[in-house]
């Protein structure tokens, strides 16, 4: 099964509330047009579905099939998610208001991880207090450079520090 891991990352990005269905379906007739998967009819059905209801499930057969659902790693998917975030909004095609809701959906979807506490609490104070925006920037600079990085859950782990994290403050006079 080739680029599995794209799969993956999509899947789990929906699982987590901040993916859509589309990348999955582009998945699979990608798939199809480099002749990788012709004899899979699930792919097939994949590449021919049009809603979510008739993908997601398609999605689903097809990891279980390879890789297994319950090795996914939501964390890891969270992180390259939010590390891809961080040219968008420097480009100014995400606003700290958009950031806000996406960290948010994954913050508590994933179970409050550490990593994420300030990235996503200094982005929701931004979105009202000036005081918090280069806080917030510096944390999403520093989280996204180690998801960068970072090859697995554990090689971020072993990079990220909440000392360094909670530097990213506002300061006030």
């Amino acid at each position: 099964m080739q680029a599995i891991a794209q799969l993956q990352s999509h899947y789990m990005l929906l699982t987590l509330g901040v993916g859509e269905i589309q990348p999955c379906i582009d998945w699979a007739i990608q798939r199809l047009q480099l002749n990788q998967e012709g004899e899979d009819l699930e792919v097939v059905l994949l590449a021919a579905a049009t809603t979510r209801e008739e993908a997601l499930p398609l999605v689903q057969e097809i990891l279980e099939r390879y890789v297994g659902i319950e090795s996914l790693d939501k964390q890891f998917a969270a992180g390259k998610y939010v590390a891809s975030l961080r040219p968008l909004y420097l480009s100014g095609s995400e606003s700290i208001e958009s950031l806000d809701a996406k960290f948010t959906k994954l913050f508590c979807s994933l179970g409050y991880p550490n990593w994420l506490v300030m990235l996503t609490r200094n982005c929701e104070y931004a979105t009202d207090i000036d005081a918090f925006r280069e806080p917030f920037e510096q944390e999403f600079e520093y989280i996204a450079n180690l998801w960068g990085k970072a090859s697995t859950l554990t090689e971020f782990e072993a990079m990220y520090s909440r000392e360094v994290s909670n530097k990213h403050d506002a300061k006030y006079c």
